[in-house]
């Protein structure tokens, strides 16, 4: 199996027979499965979802991005773009270059930077181009990542490490660039089923030793999201209240500059296939895909793909402009990546193959570079990005 963490994101077969869990990992399971009972306990014995998720994720010192397991990387249970190796981050140098020089300067601000490979490789592009950022500030929860992020960046960028902190929460009156690559995926998700009654909201309640589904009729404001999708009885997805909520508090932060989002996804239309009738929720348990988020809580990643078009509504109407919405590939392509190919050398098999093979991965259609896709919002930006043509920032989603 591919290990990169968009493998298998469309609806799969009965969850398979996963990696026994260490004993270490076990009672780190056990804690958060106590965390979860009582919290049932107290809200009556059922949960929704998202809130399931947010737990399994994100429970202070037990969830899955917060405990102090790697996640990251050949050992962990993924490999994301930046780990790849360093052209992704040379291509995302470009817009931030274009889009700093053309305020005057400015910051970057980065959401959930994993390891801080990308943070160190885009600091070092951005210094060979002679437009650093006068900051590169990280919002990071964790503080495990956020060890591992500050030693990544020492190791690979010493000199430039002090323009480097971390934040807890969003800047006020924040000017640069806010880059977002995989975050909007790992947001907790409403889960909802669509029946012959009406529309239910998914819960996660404990029955017979084990967590189980649950479902609720949903309230007003989730039915009015759903039934204008007239999906048939059967269907089962996600909406991500959760990632609009945060692209509209980024705008509120933003006071000019733009946001990038990079992560895996769909406009509405191909969200909510007639054929995608399981949704897109998958887990990653040591570079294995299944598609049950109950099973070993606190130690698989769970994850939902990205419906752009909410993304982008949620944006516009916060005040910001869509300044381009593409694919991946089509965004690295216009970003600079056939010039770095260009000035490599081939004589330098080592590199020049190590460099192909990032190519290959980041931009082939059955890899990244379709599903991925690449969404830019602004505000006050009249210049536009590199990576975009004209029909990037004409793009109807």
């Amino acid at each position: 199996m591919n290990p990169s963490r968009h493998n298998g994101h469309s609806a799969g077969p009965a969850s398979p027979a996963l990696p026994s869990p260490t004993a270490e990992e076990q009672l780190h399971h056990d804690k958060l499965m106590q965390r979860l009972r009582e919290e049932l306990a107290a809200a009556g014995g059922a949960m929704a979802f998202d809130r399931f998720m947010e737990l399994a994720l994100y429970a202070p010192g037990l969830g899955y991005y917060v405990a102090g397991t790697r996640k990251l990387g050949e050992h962990g249970d993924f490999i994301t773009a930046p780990e790849l190796g360093s052209l992704f981050a040379r291509c995302l140098a470009r817009p931030c270059r274009s889009l700093l020089a053309g305020l005057g300067g400015g910051d970057i601000l980065e959401a959930g930077a994993g390891s801080g490979v990308l943070a160190a490789d885009l600091l070092l592009e951005l210094e060979s181009l002679g437009q650093l950022p006068e900051r590169y500030l990280i919002l990071e929860l964790g503080a495990e990542l956020r060890a591992r992020q500050n030693e990544t960046i020492t190791r690979r960028a010493p000199h430039l490490s002090g323009r480097v902190h971390w934040l807890d929460d969003l800047p006020v009156n924040f000017r640069g660039m806010v880059l977002a690559n995989e975050v909007l995926d790992a947001m907790p998700v409403t889960r909802f089923k669509v029946t012959p009654n009406g529309v239910n909201e998914l819960y996660v309640a404990w029955e017979n030793q084990g967590l189980v589904w649950q479902e609720r009729p949903a309230g007003a404001s989730l039915r009015e999201r759903v039934e204008p999708l007239g999906l048939a009885p059967g269907y089962t997805s996600e909406i991500n209240l959760r990632a609009e909520a945060w692209v509209r508090r980024v705008a509120d932060s933003l006071e000019q500059g733009a946001m990038l989002l990079i992560d895996y996804g769909f406009p509405r239309a191909e969200f909510y296939h007639p054929q995608r009738v399981q949704g897109t929720l998958m887990c990653h348990y040591r570079h294995q895909a299944h598609d049950d988020p109950l099973r070993l809580a606190g130690l698989q990643d769970i994850t939902a793909h990205v419906d752009f078009s909410a993304i982008a509504e949620a944006g516009i109407d916060a005040g910001l402009t869509l300044l381009g919405y593409t694919s991946q590939a089509a965004f690295l392509l216009g970003g600079g990546l056939e010039q770095i190919m260009a000035a490599s050398d081939p004589d330098d098999v080592r590199a020049h193959l190590a460099l192909t093979q990032q190519v290959k991965k980041l931009t082939l259609p059955h890899e990244m570079g379709e599903l991925f896709k690449v969404l830019a919002l602004g505000r006050g930006v009249r210049e536009p990005l590199p990576g975009f043509t004209l029909q990037d920032r004409r793009a109807r989603l």
